[in-house]
């Protein structure tokens, strides 16, 4: 009996390790899907249409924007970025697992849109050595460091509304947490409704 698809919020402010802990799972599970976003910034160098981003004008994504058409949207940079429901619907309904890698304002809006999805939010174990691992990276400047520090304390405030909470002080138990969270939505009875019903109707 196929159960119902999940659909894995995960997020995490910038240096916390979300990105490798996603990679992890999916290694261990590849049947996961990802959603392909549509985007109005100019595609990059290797990237193709519909496989990367649907590439989008801005006057095409905000007419679906009004009709409804995306799961969650946002403005990063001056672009427009969101994620088509209808796609991701089916997916789930065919028990196809989604998995988002997604920021806390879009999160917001899938809680309201996929109202069954499974939240998880990755934290580090403090503030200092988060600001280490963006350090340690060299990508970024002192401003830029401390803004991306501003607004992980105020992603990092709104995780007590997500499902779970991983605190990636060491990487395994931190991807232990995180497959557990996964393994464990997928016995809900929510993603297996017909499962009490087949038992009764023998």
């Amino acid at each position: 009996m196929q159960r119902e698809g999940i659909a894995l919020v995960v997020s995490a402010p910038s240096g916390a390790g979300k990105t490798t802990l996603i990679s992890r799972l999916i290694s261990e599970f590849p049947h996961f899907a990802f959603s392909v976003s549509c985007t109005t910034r100019e595609p990059r160098r290797g990237e193709t249409d519909g496989q990367n981003y649907i590439f989008l004008s801005r006057d095409e994504f905000e007419r679906r924007r009004s009709e409804s058409y995306f799961a969650e949207w946002a403005e990063v940079y001056g672009n427009l970025y969101g994620t088509p429901l209808v796609p991701v619907r089916q997916l789930l309904r065919k028990g196809q697992d989604v998995i988002f890698d997604i920021d806390v304002q879009g999160a917001a809006q899938l809680k309201l849109s996929l109202p069954t999805a499974v939240f998880v939010f990755i934290l580090p174990p403090d503030m200092e050595n988060l600001e280490r691992r963006l350090r340690g990276r060299g990508q970024d400047d002192e401003t830029t460091i401390a803004r991306r520090l501003a607004t992980a304390r105020k992603e990092i405030s709104e995780a007590r509304w997500y499902d779970a909470l991983v605190v990636n002080d060491d990487l395994d138990h931190a991807y232990d947490a995180l497959r557990t969270v996964y393994l464990a939505s997928a016995l809900a009875p929510v993603r297996n409704p017909l499962v009490v019903e087949a038992l009764l109707a023998r």
